[in-house]
């Protein structure tokens, strides 16, 4: 028997190294590229064109280069420097200028489309009918097309409005995106009905239950939701290449193709200033955002 145990106890040792040791593979594996960006970032224009200057190399006639040398990943550069940084922060604003425009448009869409879904995701949750659950269906499957399925409508409905080429154009169809209403629903509906009965027994109006029992209750949903959707938007490319002609009001995701097919060495301190807001969020909000997607039901009938 104590046999038997010793070779089951191995064996649970055996299995746990290895997850470990294929977990640690897959997180060096996908922490490498964030450590590389951060690190070359610090490398003088020189060194940066001496290890990736192949990459990015152009024929004469704007066509590809053929590699015939192997690409030196280096990650401690030979020399600091902040020159990238103070060109970025301090001798163009133009870089600065699209961070701030990928602010005015994300923000905007997070907060307002967190208060339209939360109001249609009450209504769908707290209700029954078959006008709402056709309408929900449909909310599934304009929800499950790519959004380059729907960018020729947008356009058009854009246009029909008036406000292609302004800022308009991207908050409208983010603030009534789909998505937010179909995850807040079905975590809304976790939400027991004696919950509600009992609030409306105490003389609860609809309200009161949606401000002071129903948001409470999905404050976890409401954080994870908003860090999913802050990722999207801040990375859009599609919606301002499409519905924005003049290139000043383009977010920082789409400048970053244009500055690596020009100035590589500003590409790395312009990407590690795009990370920063998308990785302090994602850190300050990862409990709410591991809580709100493996939610089961905090209250038990």
């Amino acid at each position: 028997m104590d046999i038997q145990r010793f070779d089951r106890k191995k064996k649970r040792r055996i299995q746990r190294i290895l997850v470990f040791l294929f977990a640690l593979t897959f997180a060096v594996l996908f922490v490498m590229p964030i450590v590389l960006t951060i690190t070359n970032s610090f490398m003088t224009p020189s060194e940066i064109s001496a290890n990736y200057g192949q990459v990015f190399a152009t024929g004469q006639q704007g066509g590809k280069v053929f590699i015939s040398e192997k690409v030196n990943l280096k990650f401690i550069p030979d020399k600091v420097t902040f020159s990238q940084y103070a060109t970025v922060l301090f001798k163009s604003p133009e870089y600065l200028l699209k961070f701030w425009n990928s602010v005015i448009y994300v923000v905007p869409i997070v907060v307002f489309q967190l208060g339209v879904a939360s109001l249609a995701a009450y209504g769908f949750s707290r209700y029954e009918g078959k006008v709402k659950s056709i309408i929900f269906f449909l909310y599934i499957i304009i929800m499950l097309m790519p959004y380059q399925v729907t960018l020729v409508p947008n356009y058009l409905v854009s246009s029909w409005l008036g406000i292609l080429n302004t800022r308009r154009a991207i908050w409208l169809p983010g603030i009534f995106s789909p998505f937010a209403v179909y995850m807040l629903s079905k975590y809304m509906r976790r939400i027991p009905r004696s919950v509600y009965e009992a609030a409306e027994i105490d003389g609860a109006g609809e309200w009161q239950i949606f401000t002071r029992i129903c948001m409470p209750l999905c404050r976890s949903g409401l954080a994870s939701i908003a860090i999913l959707i802050f990722i999207d938007y801040w990375n859009m490319v599609e919606q301002p290449l499409i519905l924005l002609a003049n290139k000043e009001m383009h977010p920082l995701s789409v400048f970053l193709s244009e500055i690596n097919a020009g100035e590589i060495s500003l590409a790395f301190a312009v990407a590690v200033i795009y990370m920063v807001l998308p990785m302090l969020i994602f850190l300050y909000g990862e409990e709410y955002l591991v809580e709100g997607i493996t939610y089961q039901g905090g209250i038990k009938e």
